[in-house]
């Protein structure tokens, strides 16, 4: 088995069409149809059930597609580690980020990234915490600012940048906007505005009311954090927010949760465990503030 052949194989089931991966791989469809058949023979096993618009892949290729994706990432940390110890830091760094952490300026922190280590390739994906969680595991990111509730993840490492409370926020008329705090139950009955379920806010609320036995009707969902604030503050719904979200700008009213109620919500910066660590990954977290990471 080579790793070329892997390459392949993750390209057509990422692609779900020969035709396309091949474009993708800068090759012959011939040709990666070829190292689809030499590792099918290898393997001993069909991996793609074939049709006329698309493939899918079997029960084997469904088992070889993980693995496949952490043996490439060991292997592109191979050749970093090897280029580490000749003074270069080269290859790809893809990074992974949910919309509005507040806590680190991504933007800066890559292009000061990017003067240090301009042989690296930097790609960055924004998403929510929990899909880049799971790419971080699989070997698609090789670091990602993620918000949780900061419980431990397997094959992973969750490095704190900041830690802080929810809170309610809601409209400035609403029957709780002059509460000196909530719990749960003072929520029974309303509707509620909140972020796609992907999001690590969305995932400590919906664990805290599944927790307390209380519903969580989302009658909004939204992917942006000024849409749910406007909404909010026209009283089309209430939400729990970590604070950093609630001090925005505008005219919500935010009232704290009595302890207890939820979770916290944790920024870290998260990198895979073991030999899928990227080098590149690294240097980028080393040039975060020192005060910002807690090991």
């Amino acid at each position: 088995m080579e790793l070329r052949h892997l390459e392949h194989f993750v390209a057509v089931a990422e692609q779900k069409h020969f035709t396309r991966a091949a474009e993708a791989m800068s090759i012959s469809q011939s040709g990666l149809s070829a190292s689809i058949r030499a590792l099918e023979r290898e393997l001993r096993a069909s991996l793609f059930v074939r049709n006329t618009r698309s493939v899918e892949l079997t029960e084997a290729g469904r088992a070889l597609l993980c693995e496949g994706r952490r043996t490439l990432a060991a292997a592109e940390a191979a050749k970093d580690a090897v280029a580490a110890v000749q003074g270069l830091l080269r290859g790809h760094l893809t990074v992974g980020l949910e919309q509005c952490l507040g806590v680190v300026d991504v933007p800066a922190l890559l292009a000061k990234f990017r003067s240090a280590y301009p042989s690296v390739e930097i790609e960055v994906r924004q998403a929510g915490s929990t899909p880049m969680l799971d790419e971080l595991a699989s070997g698609r990111l090789d670091v990602a600012f993620v918000a949780t509730a900061g419980y431990p993840v397997d094959g992973l490492d969750l490095r704190p940048l900041s830690r802080e409370s929810m809170v309610l926020v809601c409209a400035p008329d609403h029957r709780l906007a002059n509460a000196s705090r909530v719990t749960l139950d003072d929520l029974i009955g309303e509707s509620f505005v909140d972020f796609d379920p992907t999001w690590g806010a969305r995932a400590i609320s919906d664990s805290a009311f599944t927790a307390a036995g209380v519903a969580h009707p989302v009658t909004i969902e939204v992917n942006d954090v000024h849409t749910l604030l406007a909404l909010v503050a026209h009283d089309l719904g209430v939400a729990l927010v970590p604070e950093r979200i609630a001090a925005k700008r505008g005219d919500h009213v935010t009232v704290p949760l009595a302890p207890g109620t939820a979770s916290d919500w944790q920024v870290s910066v998260a990198v895979p465990t073991g030999p899928a660590a990227s080098l590149a990954a690294d240097a980028l977290i080393g040039m975060l503030p020192t005060t910002a990471v807690h090991a």
